[in-house]
């Protein structure tokens, strides 16, 4: 039997990515100063081409193979992303389960060991500070995943927070503390082949893994925290792994027919699955009910409220918000983000687009954006300025790629 040589400090998941398009536009030029993950020189070895990203050199893509051929693998096959950017930390305490959703809107109490949840940190009015997948192992332990281009933002509101909790009652009797988990590896497996790939490298059976489900997994030795989810809307799993161990997993994990994939590829993907790029599409003066994130609210905090931004929040709930995301098919070309949204006429302004590309999967321009309420159901059809043209674009449901998620 094999030893195991990891040791079971984290236990966790991914969450989504910051800011990117699905160009190089919005990259400085300079690698000065940027951060790099503990894959940087495996990414280097096999011909990436690094960019600017969140404060980190990250991979756009690899050698000869396009952004499109890159996408199209991972729907017919599997590839493999460099993660490790993102930020991840453990918080334990007594009273932590309490202090997460005064943070977030989500029912935390009632997920069960080992499952995930996607959230959203909130300011006092409601916006979204970041998206972020919140794991509970035990009532007293939670590992939370948020985004490197927050990192600023997020580590000085969890440090606010923290200590205004320690201070309350409730904290004196269970404080909480929080653990940031530097330099630990993150890798998304993802693909249909993803699940076929990994079962060959363990003796655990991935059956019994189901999507937002996690688990310790033995892989050739390594006894690493696998979570079944990702952000292109195809099965696969996300791969926790200390600093010294990522370079070898990722050695391990990289084999044909996984091919490495960079973010461009990611941008596209994560878009046709419908998911929410902060800075793009989320920000601060936009609230989860606006987003159409609403679900990540629990039944029972939609009526006893009890989290940051509840005021608002539970406002819109209740009256409906003044604008709404939607997703967009647009003819012609495609439309990118600030793209402005009419009426059909022309004469009237409706909103915006945050995020679009030419759909590699569908052939098609897709976009989403938000746009004012009234306007935003399905089949709609408004007008988009795209270079200086208006272009007849249709209100369509998200996710525009159907999803393959495993749920057993």
């Amino acid at each position: 039997m094999t030893v195991l040589r990891a040791v079971s400090l984290l236990r966790g998941r991914s969450n989504a990515w910051t800011t990117i398009r699905g160009s190089t536009r919005g990259y400085a030029s300079s690698s000065e100063g940027l951060r790099r993950t503990g894959l940087y020189d495996f990414h280097v070895e096999h011909g990436a081409k690094m960019v600017p990203f969140a404060g980190y050199s990250m991979p756009l893509a690899y050698g000869d193979v396009g952004q499109v051929a890159s996408h199209n693998h991972v729907r017919k096959s599997v590839g493999i992303f460099d993660v490790g950017h993102m930020v991840q930390s453990n918080f334990r305490g007594q009273t932590v389960t309490e202090f997460l959703e005064w943070l977030t809107p989500s029912s935390l109490s009632s997920l069960k060991p080992y499952t995930s949840t996607l959230s959203v940190l909130l300011n006092e009015k409601g916006g979204i500070i970041d998206d972020t997948i919140v794991t509970k192992h035990a009532s007293d332990a939670f590992y939370v995943v948020t985004n490197a281009g927050r990192r600023d933002r997020d580590m000085s509101w969890f440090k606010q927070k923290l200590e205004e909790w320690n201070l309350t009652e409730k904290g004196k009797q269970g404080p909480v503390e929080q653990e940031i988990l530097e330099d630990w590896g993150l890798l998304a497996l993802q693909g249909p082949e993803a699940a076929s790939y990994l079962q060959g490298l363990t003796s655990f059976d991935l059956r019994q893994l189901t999507f937002g489900s996690s688990a310790f997994v033995p892989i050739e030795g390594f006894n690493l925290h696998v979570a079944r989810g990702g952000y292109t809307g195809e099965d696969g799993f996300e791969i926790s792994i200390p600093p010294s161990q990522t370079v070898e997993v990722a050695k391990l994990l990289s084999k044909t027919p996984v091919q490495l994939i960079g973010l461009g590829a990611r941008d596209s993907l994560r878009l046709e699955a419908g998911m929410c790029l902060y800075g793009n599409d989320l920000d601060e003066t936009t609230t989860p009910v606006e987003a159409g994130l609403s679900w990540v609210i629990g039944k029972d905090r939609k009526e006893t409220g009890g989290f940051i931004g509840a005021t608002t929040v539970l406002q819109q709930l209740k009256d409906g918000p003044k604008r709404r995301r939607v997703g967009l098919v647009v003819e012609g070309a495609p439309a990118r983000q600030g793209a402005i949204i009419f009426a059909p006429s022309g004469d009237k302004v409706l909103g915006n687009v945050t995020s679009g590309i030419p759909s590699p999967t569908l052939g098609k321009n897709i976009a989403m954006g938000y746009i004012e309420s009234g306007w935003h159901k399905k089949g709609t059809e408004v007008a988009v300025e795209v270079r200086k043209q208006l272009r007849k674009a249709v209100l369509t449901p998200m996710p525009f790629s159907k999803p393959n998620y495993w749920r057993g």
